[in-house]
């Protein structure tokens, strides 16, 4: 007889974002030829750059001729692209090898999937509010608890708090831990780590063996030199830390789908040696993976380019611009924000201590426009919203402009 995997029946509610859109499609259905300004998800809306667009077509040419055909590609992604992506540490002072890069679809499935490679009774630690993926995937593999719904959390999970305290980022766990979720520019917060807050993690895992997944996806926004862009920045990082990052916001491949992690050869756990989590890992990926679109990889290469990162760079000052308005826009009202300085998104306090989602219905039936409650994304969200700096410049100025004009505060 088959059986499900009785895990999933763990997951609290629906996934947020698909939950955001159902609410949102209630309230069009109600409300029919309304329009909404969407500041929800984290999704890009601007063209794809310029070179991009040629290293995809020359991608498509080459599989249009018999000479330059390609079928599979190296499970890892190719060497190209690689050697590009070393480039790329390489201008942060940032030494890694070819075989410690493995190109993939993105960063949210590396950062689901990276877990299946360690035993199912270690214990996680995740920044709390976090990316609802970190949480999920370890629920659906077994090591949590159930979901205590009046609390808002898992039973089973170490939720490192971020709070107006302690500046959004946590301190170390008390007691030990064994795998380490750290986001940083920290999506929702919109909060970036500083090396020496990095630093106490890196002590932390050297000394207890524990794993950091260090989830850079929104890198490139940083706009302080001083800020580290990678944990590897941080002396002592490649013995304790993965690092998972994307071209999803830095390149807009968010439906091209492109993302990479780094695995070292100097990481261990505490029951390996050197090069054995790299191992696994490229086990796990030619078992379940074939590696990334040879066309998609094309692009990723003319992305990191000299031309390529300019023109991606013009678009990150975009979405830049677009989040210094919302900003703007919210302290003209007297809303607390926090973010958008670093990253593409505003984490502010909802007004008179509303819950989350009461904000949420609040924000859409007053000034029409839909953001993320900030409590999806962990019990130390609640009171809080997210809103995205993703979008095109006229909607972004007309949603602000209808919070500052319609929302009764």
């Amino acid at each position: 007889m088959a059986t499900v995997n009785k895990h999933y029946y763990k997951l609290a509610a629906g996934y947020l974002f698909p939950e955001i859109a159902q609410r949102t499609e209630h309230f069009l259905k109600q409300n029919p030829g309304l329009k909404i300004m969407r500041l929800g998800i984290g999704d890009t809306t601007e063209p794809l750059p310029p070179s991009v667009i040629e290293g995809l077509h020359q991608g498509v040419d080459k599989l249009s001729d018999v000479s330059t055909y390609t079928g599979y590609g190296a499970y890892e992604g190719e060497v190209p692209i690689r050697e590009a992506i070393i480039r790329q540490y390489g201008r942060r002072g940032v030494s890694v090898d070819v075989s410690e890069i493995f190109v993939s679809d993105g960063a949210k499935p590396d950062s689901g999937n990276i877990q299946s490679i360690f035993g199912t009774d270690n214990r996680i630690a995740v920044q709390d509010p976090v990316y609802p993926v970190y949480i999920d995937t370890n629920v659906i593999a077994g090591r949590t608890g159930p979901f205590n719904s009046e609390k808002g959390y898992y039973e089973g999970i170490t939720y490192m708090v971020c709070n107006e305290s302690n500046g959004f980022f946590p301190s170390v766990p008390e007691k030990k831990v064994d795998l380490i979720y750290l986001c940083s520019p920290n999506n929702p917060t919109g909060c970036v780590a500083t090396k020496d807050q990095l630093s106490t993690f890196v002590d932390y895992a050297n000394q207890h063996r524990s794993i950091i997944l260090f989830d850079a996806a929104y890198s490139a926004f940083i706009q302080q030199d001083d800020l580290p862009r990678s944990i590897y920045e941080v002396e002592g990082a490649k013995s304790c830390a993965i690092e998972i990052n994307s071209f999803s916001k830095s390149a807009g491949f968010t439906g091209v789908r492109l993302g990479w992690s780094v695995v070292p050869e100097d990481l261990i756990a505490e029951d390996t040696k050197k090069g054995e989590i790299n191992a696994l890992w490229r086990r796990r990926q030619c078992t379940f993976f074939n590696g990334p679109s040879n066309v998609v990889q094309a692009g990723g290469i003319a992305a990191l380019s000299d031309r390529g990162m300019l023109e991606c760079q013009q678009m990150i000052d975009y979405y830049m611009e677009n989040a210094r308005l919302i900003k703007k826009g919210l302290q003209s009202i007297d809303i607390t924000v926090y973010g958008g300085d670093n990253a593409p998104y505003i984490w502010m306090k909802t007004p008179k201590s509303m819950r989350s989602w009461d904000f949420f219905d609040k924000l859409l039936h007053e000034a029409k426009v839909v953001g993320t409650p900030g409590s999806g994304f962990g019990p130390s969200g609640e009171g809080f919203f997210r809103l995205s700096a993703f979008g095109h410049r006229e909607n972004i100025i007309q949603a602000i402009q209808s919070i500052k004009e319609n929302l009764k505060l």
